[in-house]
């Protein structure tokens, strides 16, 4: 992304010379979250140390060589590498020594009760608490639990009192993330809200320095509260997100039951107000490493505190009835019968724009179809290379250059993923390549009445199967 994209896009411009106000920062973690962080936090004029572990990643880095596919950040890491205002490395050390604000942006895996596993936030408190030498802020920027900033406020006191500096100060904020897998350069760059939360009013200041120059033009994005209020928003808000499509899951259930046309219901529902358009597509599921990542954790935090939530629960179970759906239908088409079909995939990456197969929907309809004796072909645009390694002792599974590849010979389609491609494909090749004639799409990708024009069967979620038989006139002039 050159420096006249980020202005197209809207996003603040870059300091061609640093900020008198700019500040030294640290960033502990080299995953998705801490480069995108480090790599904005440039871009706003800040002198940024990103550190991780990871030799190899390092060095990858050092090259403007993310390990994920992200639009736009090997431009930023490149440009501001090269201006010197940011930097990597393997040594804590160095980063302690560097940052007056020291991000934590390490992985908080789920643990197998669902709770988040925070053994790395905590390692790199301790880190800090060795090796610091002045007054630091630093900020829980990973999807943490309630009370996680008390932990890392205790660790890092401990660690001081054991060198014998427990006067030194500090201060522990929380500041989380809401970056889209695809979109996350823009996201922070054009922020709708900046959640900070501390205790301390010099270390809200702090923080609003930081991002001030996001915040010029709408001081209501900026959102200080307290630091236990700024960790629960973060699970709050996807967990809210998962709710809104599961429920629209189980409506998509019931209409085409009763045949409704979701989209139609859709339009009806996303214009109140009170509502709005936002995520009320109904599909195969959603994955990731957010949703469902901090949805079992916030059901963990419940149980612990000794509260039944129902509904959390029954989020998550409409999530995996739905990605079950797809192999499902397949199934039935066949009656039951899939040994030696061969299946067409479109689609692994749990959203377009993006290369991350985390909990995608992709994954319980191979594992399915595999099982039953299929043979599965897929493609996707971006997530082969992960898909290729995932799979690579799983025999029934094979890769297609491109859509037409999947599907050349196959008896099914399945529709996974809604890239861009997928929607703007041509339909009659695709019905020359295919040996069968069903359509299966989990993202309402295609049209089903003028794929049965085609003489396609169309099943899609949300919308009443129809069948190449029922094709209607109008349907065919559709296909044309």
């Amino acid at each position: 992304m050159r420096q006249d994209d980020l202005h197209a896009a809207g996003a603040a411009p870059a300091p061609q010379r640093p900020r008198r106000d700019a500040e030294a920062v640290t960033v502990f973690g080299a995953g998705y979250v801490g480069l995108v962080t480090g790599a904005c936090l440039a871009e706003l004029g800040h002198d940024v140390v990103v550190m991780d572990t990871d030799a190899a990643r390092v060095a990858a880095l050092s090259r403007a060589e993310p390990p994920f596919h992200e639009p736009g950040l090997p431009e930023l890491i490149r440009r501001h590498a090269a201006q010197g205002r940011l930097r990597f490395t393997e040594s804590a050390d160095a980063a302690v020594a560097h940052g007056r604000v020291q991000f934590i942006a390490v992985g908080t895996p789920a643990g197998e009760d669902g709770s988040a596993d925070l053994r790395h936030v905590l390692a790199v408190a301790r880190a800090i608490g060795e090796r610091m030498t002045r007054e630091v802020l630093v900020v829980d920027k990973s999807t943490v639990p309630v009370g996680t900033a008390e932990r890392v406020r205790e660790v890092i006191g401990a660690a001081l009192a054991r060198r014998g500096r427990a006067d030194l100060p500090f201060a522990v904020a929380s500041n989380p993330e809401f970056l889209k897998e695809g979109t996350a350069v823009a996201d922070f760059m054009q922020p709708d809200r900046v959640v900070a939360g501390a205790d301390a009013p010099a270390a809200l200041a702090l923080l609003h320095r930081l991002y001030e120059p996001l915040l010029r033009d709408a001081a209501a994005r900026w959102l200080p509260m307290s630091v236990r209020a700024a960790e629960f928003t973060k699970y709050a808000s996807n967990v809210m997100l998962a709710a809104r499509i599961s429920l629209m899951n189980d409506f998509a259930l019931l209409g085409a039951e009763l045949g409704v046309d979701m989209d139609e219901v859709r339009a009806g529902m996303g214009s109140d107000l009170r509502i709005g358009p936002h995520m009320l597509h109904p599909g195969c599921g959603y994955g990731g490493s957010c949703l469902p990542k901090d949805l079992r954790a916030l059901r963990r935090s419940a149980a612990e505190a000794g509260l039944a939530l129902p509904m959390l629960e029954a989020i998550e179970g409409v999530n995996e009835r739905q990605k079950s759906l797809l192999p499902q239908w397949v199934a039935e088409a066949f009656d039951g019968h899939l040994a030696g079909r061969r299946i067409a995939l479109w689609g692994l990456a749990f959203k377009p724009g993006t290369d991350d197969l985390r909990e995608a929907p992709s994954d319980t309809v191979i594992q399915s179809l595999v099982a039953a004796g299929a043979e599965v072909v897929a493609h996707d645009p971006l997530a082969m290379p992960a898909a290729r390694q995932r799979y690579a002792g799983l025999p029934g599974v094979r890769f297609a250059a491109d859509p037409f590849g999947a599907v050349a010979g196959a008896d099914a389609l399945v529709i996974v993923t809604e890239w861009p491609q997928f929607r703007a494909i041509d339909w009659h090749k695709v019905r020359r390549c295919m040996a069968g004639d069903w359509v299966f799409d989990g993202r309402g990708v295609c049209e089903p009445v003028a794929l049965a024009a085609l003489g396609l069967h169309a099943r899609a979620v949300g919308r009443a199967p129809v069948l190449a038989a029922r094709a209607s006139h109008a349907g065919a002039e559709m296909a044309k």
